[in-house]
C-alpha cells in the first residue's frame, strides 16, 4: 500500500512514535525527553510558567473548508505551537518545553500525523522559539482529531507581566496584528474556491491556519516596563475588555491607529463585501500582543500605539471604547452558538 494511504490503524503505537520522534527538535532545556513515563525539564529561573490549550476538529479547524481548502497536519501542528507559545509570550516569558497529546480516529493517514510533527517543529523554530522543544506527550484514539499542548516557560529573572497592572494614562499598544486570521476564516468559510484566490487572499488564509505571533515582543515589553499584557486570541475588543476588567480601567481605541490594519484586509473585504474593521475589532487567532506602557516612554520595537488607558468613575464599568464610543463587537466565545 502506498505510504500516502497508510493509516494509523495499520501501525502500532511504537511504530507511529518512531515516525514522529525524529521529526521533533530537542533543546538543551530538555534533560530527559520522550521515551519514559515523564519528561525532565530544566527550570533555570526557579519559577515556571505553564499554559495549556486545545484544538478540536470541527470546532477549531476543519479538515476540509467550505471553499475546498484542506487543512493539513502541518497546519494544525504549526497552529498548536503558535497559540501555546503566544501564551508564554504574553506573560513576558520565553518558552522552554512543551508536551503534546494527539487524539485521532484510526483512519487518520500516517502522512497527516507526520505532517503534524513537522508543522509543530517548524512552528517552534520558525516563530523564533529556538529554546523550546517537545519533551513528550501522548497518543490516543477518538472520534475526531484533538490536539492538546501544554507549554512551559521561564521569566529569566523578570517579574511576570499580568493583565491587572494597567493604569490610567498608560499607552495602549499592539505588537503583531489583528484581523488577518478572521479575514482568512471568512475566506475559508466562503463558497469562493480556494484555487481561484489571489496570492494576497491566500496569505490571509495562512493567517488563520498558520498564525505568526510576535514572540520577541513579550520579553521586550517586560524589560521596557509594560504594566499589563495579554495575548489577543479571542478578538481585540473581547480580550481588551478582559484586560480592562482585571485592571479596573477603561481602554479607548484610536480609530486612526487601527485603520491601517483594516486597509490591509481589503483583498478579502472587497471580495466578500464585508467591513474589515469588524475583523480588526472582533477577529481572534492572530495572537497579537496587547500591552500597556507608562505614558511617555519609547515603545519597544514592534509595538504600535493604538489607544490609551482611561480611569473609570466610581461605580462605573470597565470596558473598551473607540474614540469614546462603545465598542460592542462580540469576538470569539467557545460556548456561544
Amino acid at each position: 500500500m502506498p505510504n500516502e494511504q497508510l493509516t494509523v490503524a495499520e501501525l502500532s503505537e511504537s511504530e507511529l512514535l518512531a515516525r514522529i520522534f525524529p521529526r521533533l527538535d530537542h533543546s538543551p532545556g530538555i534533560l530527559l525527553g520522550p521515551g519514559d513515563d515523564a519528561a525532565l525539564v530544566a527550570a533555570p529561573d526557579g519559577r515556571t510558567l505553564i499554559s495549556i490549550d486545545t484544538q478540536t476538529q470541527d470546532q477549531d479547524f476543519r479538515l476540509e473548508w467550505n471553499n475546498g481548502y484542506r487543512t493539513t497536519g502541518y497546519d494544525v501542528g504549526w497552529k498548536s505551537a503558535a497559540q501555546n507559545l503566544s501564551d508564554i509570550n504574553a506573560m513576558g516569558g520565553r518558552a522552554t518545553s512543551m508536551v503534546v497529546s494527539l487524539t485521532m480516529p484510526p483512519g487518520t493517514p500516517v502522512e497527516w500525523v507526520e505532517g503534524f510533527a513537522d508543522g509543530l517543529t517548524a512552528g517552534i523554530i520558525g516563530l523564533g522559539a529556538a529554546d523550546c522543544s517537545v519533551a513528550g506527550g501522548d497518543l490516543g484514539r477518538g472520534r475526531e482529531i484533538a490536539v492538546t499542548v501544554a507549554v512551559v516557560g521561564t521569566l529569566d529573572g523578570l517579574p511576570p507581566v499580568l493583565r491587572s497592572g494597567a493604569r490610567p494614562g498608560d499607552t495602549l499598544a499592539l505588537a503583531g496584528t489583528v484581523g488577518r486570521a478572521a479575514a482568512g476564516l471568512a475566506l475559508l468559510e466562503s463558497d469562493i474556491p480556494a484555487g481561484s484566490l489571489t496570492a494576497e487572499q491566500r496569505q490571509l488564509m495562512d493567517g488563520q491556519c498558520r498564525p505568526v505571533p510576535p514572540l520577541a515582543a513579550g520579553p521586550s515589553a517586560a524589560r521596557a516596563g509594560a504594566t499589563a499584557m495579554m495575548d489577543v486570541s479571542d478578538g481585540l475588543v473581547r480580550d481588551g475588555g478582559r484586560l480592562a476588567a482585571a485592571s479596573g480601567v477603561g481602554l479607548d481605541l484610536d480609530p486612526a491607529a487601527l485603520k491601517p490594519l483594516a486597509e490591509a484586509l481589503r483583498a478579502a473585504s472587497d471580495l466578500l463585501a464585508a467591513d474589515p474593521m469588524t475583523w480588526v475589532l472582533g477577529g481572534g487567532e492572530d495572537h497579537g500582543l496587547l500591552a500597556t506602557f507608562p505614558a511617555g516612554i519609547q515603545l519597544p520595537q514592534g509595538f504600535t500605539a493604538i489607544g490609551s488607558v482611561q480611569a473609570v468613575a466610581e461605580g462605573g464599568r470597565t470596558g473598551v471604547t473607540m474614540a469614546g464610543l462603545a465598542a460592542n463587537t462580540v469576538g470569539w466565545d467557545h460556548f456561544a452558538d
